[in-house]
């Protein structure tokens, strides 16, 4: 199939709040099979292609990442491209991203207001910021006649600080919560209750996170 299938089924399937087992028996496969197809361990048919298609309401290319559009009809992405039929600005599975990485954060957040400590608020802050200037930087500096006038931190040095200090700040966030005696009761359900949608792309994140940990740690 492709490496963005089971990402895609396993987002549409989270958005709509259906369990897994909740949709392999709609989809009339067995709850393992369905977790296989989510989790790229197995490729499926075209048959269970088109049948995922028809009970997600989109089409096979969007389920292949192949297209923004869902669905046939005209979308708001699609009127954008040239008379010359061009590409649409960005892909599929870079929306996706966007949308989990987005609403994840959304829910620290959330979560973030409710416990109130400023501390844990900055250095969570700090340290989310610190991950985004370091990919950012990566990809500004990937044109090696780019100015570095952005930036004041040496171009050699810059990774090694910046993660040294993401380090520091998950220590520091670990000592603020044990210091405040910070603890929250939640569970899935209870994410799922309060966060609706962003804790779907939550628990998206984690199951991407964790796997390409697995696969990071197995190279």
């Amino acid at each position: 199939m492709n490496n963005d299938f089971p990402r895609i089924i396993t987002f549409l399937r989270k958005e709509r709040g259906l369990s897994q087992k909740q949709a392999a028996a709609d989809l009339e496969i067995s709850q393992a099979l369905l977790s296989h197809y989510e989790k790229g361990i197995r490729e499926c048919g075209l048959d269970f292609l088109i049948k995922a298609a028809e009970y997600y309401e989109v089409t096979t290319d969007y389920l292949l990442g192949r297209t923004l559009q869902r669905t046939n009809a005209p979308s708001p992405a699609a009127e954008a491209e040239g008379e010359d039929g061009g590409k649409i600005s960005g892909s599929m599975i870079n929306q996706i991203n966007r949308k989990v990485i987005s609403s994840s954060c959304s829910v620290v957040y959330d979560l973030l207001a409710q416990i109130g400590s400023k501390r844990l608020t900055n250095t969570v802050s700090n340290y989310l910021m610190s991950s985004v200037y370091e990919m950012f930087r990566l990809i500004y500096s990937s044109e090696k006649t780019n100015s570095q006038t952005l930036f004041s931190l040496d171009k050699s040095k810059y990774k090694l600080a910046a993660s040294a200090s993401m380090a520091l700040d998950l220590m520091l966030a670990e000592n603020i919560i044990e210091e405040e005696k910070i603890a929250l009761a939640l569970s899935p359900d209870i994410l799922s209750g309060y966060f609706d949608k962003n804790a779907s792309s939550l628990f998206s994140l984690i199951q991407f996170s964790e796997r390409n940990i697995r696969n990071s740690i197995k190279k």
